[in-house]
C-alpha cells in the first residue's frame, strides 16, 4: 500500500501537474482532494499538452482511475466540456468518478463572486471569479448542492428553490440586478445529470478499499501552501485547504493511510493576484523569469509575479505539511542568470525571522534577507541525472536540501516528461 500526496509548498503553479503525471504511471489511483477549476494542471505527453482544471492529473493513464474527491467544488458545465474535449482528443473518461459529495457550483455562485470582486475593487482578493469563494462559503452555511443531488431531481429542485429565494434578494436589493429563474438552471442541471450520473460514486469507500488492497493512490492538491485557507496568506487565500490534511479531509481517507507527502517547489518563486511577496522582483529579473518559465495561469491566462526562492516560507511548508521529501521544478529557468539569490531571512524593524512570522503585518512589509550563489549560465534542459549537472546547479539543490532538511527525490528541467529525473533512484513511492 502506498498512499502519497502531492502538495504545493508556495502559492501554487509550482508544477504539481507535472510531477503527479511523472509518478502515475506507477500509481493505480489519482484523486484531487481540494479547490475548483479556480486551478490549472498542465501536462505534456511527447508533443501533446493537456490542461487540466478539474480532471484529475493522471487521466491520460489507460491504467489510472481518476477520482475527484468530496473536498473538490465542481462546476458540471466545466466538467463536462473538459471531458468532452479529451475524448475528443482519444482519451478515455470512462473511468473518472466523482464523489457522491461534492459540492456544486451553481450559476448564483459565479455571479456573485464576480460582483464581490468588483465591489471590493482595489482591495480585491483576486479570484478567479468562477464561484469557487461562494460555493464553499455555501457548503460551510449548510446550504449547497451536491453533486449527489443530481441523481434525485425533486431534492435538486427543492434544494435550488429554497436557496435561490435568498440568492435572489441579494442579487436584486443590494446588485439591482434581475432575479434568476429556477426552471431554466433546473433545465441545464437535469442535463449535467444525464452526463454525469453514471461516474457518481462514494469516494471514501472507494479509495479506502484500495488502499486496503494494496493499490497505490496519489492524492493530488491544487493550489499550494500559502494559499491554505488556515494557514496561508490571508485574507489573499483560496477557501479550500491545500495542505496535507486537506487530502484526508477531501477524500474520507484516515491519515494513518498515508505513507508519504511530497512537496512540490518551483525553483523561484511566483505568485498570482493580490497579497504579499516578500522576494518579488518587479524588474527585469521578474521579466525573464516570467518569459522563460511560461508564468501564466492555466486556468486565467492571468501574469505570475516571480521572485527569488523563499527558504522560510519552504521551512514552514515542511512543518504544517510534515513532508518527507521536494520535488523541484523550472530548475532550468534559472540557468539565464548570472548570481542566483535565494531568501534565508527576513528584517522587519530591526528584528530578523528566519521563521515565517506571528503576524501578518511584519510579512507584508519586511525585506527579505538574500544567500548569494553562482549561477551556472548553460543549457540544461537535455541533462538527465542529477552528476550531468554543473557544479553550480548541485550546489544549489545541495543548498536548498541543506536548508530545508529534505532530499530533493525529484528534479526537472523542462515541461516535458523526460525532463525529469531522480536523484536519489526512481523509487520514489516505496520511499520515506
Amino acid at each position: 500500500m502506498a498512499g502519497i500526496i502531492i502538495v504545493g509548498t508556495q502559492w501554487g503553479d509550482e508544477g504539481k501537474g507535472k510531477v503527479i503525471d511523472v509518478l502515475a504511471k506507477d500509481v493505480d489511483y489519482v484523486v484531487r482532494y481540494q479547490g475548483g477549476n479556480n486551478a490549472g494542471h498542465t501536462v505534456v505527453k511527447g508533443e501533446e499538452v493537456f490542461k487540466f482544471h478539474l480532471l484529475p492529473s493522471g487521466i491520460i493513464y489507460p491504467h489510472v482511475t481518476p477520482v475527484i474527491g468530496a473536498g473538490v467544488v465542481v462546476d458540471p458545465e466545466v466538467l463536462i466540456e473538459e471531458m468532452e474535449n479529451l475524448e475528443k482528443r482519444g482519451y478515455s473518461t470512462e473511468r473518472l468518478v466523482i464523489s457522491a459529495n461534492a459540492h456544486l457550483i451553481m450559476p448564483y455562485h459565479k455571479i456573485l463572486d464576480q460582483l464581490s470582486e468588483k465591489r471590493l475593487g482595489k482591495y480585491a482578493i483576486g479570484t478567479t471569479r468562477k464561484g469557487i469563494g461562494p460555493t464553499y462559503a455555501d457548503k460551510a452555511s449548510r446550504v449547497g448542492i451536491r453533486v449527489q443531488d443530481l441523481l434525485d431531481m425533486k431534492v435538486f429542485r427543492l434544494k435550488l428553490e429554497t436557496t435561490l429565494k435568498e440568492k435572489n434578494q441579494i442579487l436584486e436589493k443590494v446588485y439591482s440586478l434581475k432575479p434568476l429563474k429556477s426552471e431554466e438552471i433546473l433545465s441545464s442541471y437535469q442535463s449535467y445529470a444525464q452526463r454525469l450520473k453514471n461516474h457518481i460514486a462514494d469516494d471514501a469507500i472507494l479509495v479506502n478499499k484500495a488502499l486496503d488492497e494494496g493499490k497505490n493512490v496519489l492524492f493530488e492538491g491544487a493550489q499550494g501552501t500559502f494559499l491554505d485557507l488556515n494557514y496561508g496568506t490571508y485574507p489573499f487565500v483560496t477557501s479550500s485547504s491545500p495542505i496535507a490534511g486537506g487530502a484526508c479531509v477531501g477524500t474520507g481517507v484516515g491519515p494513518r493511510k498515508i505513507d508519504k507527502v511530497i512537496g512540490v517547489v518551483k525553483s523561484y518563486t511566483t505568485r498570482v493576484g493580490a497579497g504579499p511577496f516578500p522576494t518579488e522582483e518587479k524588474g527585469k529579473v521578474g521579466e525573464v523569469m516570467a518569459e522563460l518559465g511560461y508564468e501564466y495561469g492555466t486556468t486565467t491566462g492571468r501574469k505570475r509575479r516571480c521572485g527569488w526562492l523563499d527558504i522560510v516560507l519552504l521551512k514552514y511548508a515542511k512543518m504544517v505539511n510534515s513532508l518527507d521529501s521536494l520535488a523541484l521544478t523550472k530548475l532550468d529557468v534559472l540557468s539565464a542568470f548570472e548570481t542566483i539569490k535565494v531568501c534565508v531571512a527576513y528584517e522587519y524593524e530591526g528584528k530578523v525571522f528566519d521563521t515565517y512570522p506571528p503576524h501578518q503585518s511584519i510579512f507584508h512589509h519586511c525585506t527579505p534577507i538574500y544567500d548569494e550563489m553562482k549561477g551556472w549560465k548553460c543549457d540544461i534542459s537535455n541533462f538527465t541525472s542529477f552528476n550531468e549537472l554543473p557544479v553550480e546547479a548541485q550546489n544549489y539543490i545541495k543548498f536548498i536540501e541543506e536548508k530545508v532538511g529534505l532530499p530533493v527525490e525529484i528534479v526537472s528541467v523542462g515541461p516535458g516528461r523526460r525532463q525529469t529525473f531522480f536523484p536519489y533512484g526512481e523509487n520514489i513511492l516505496g520511499r520515506r
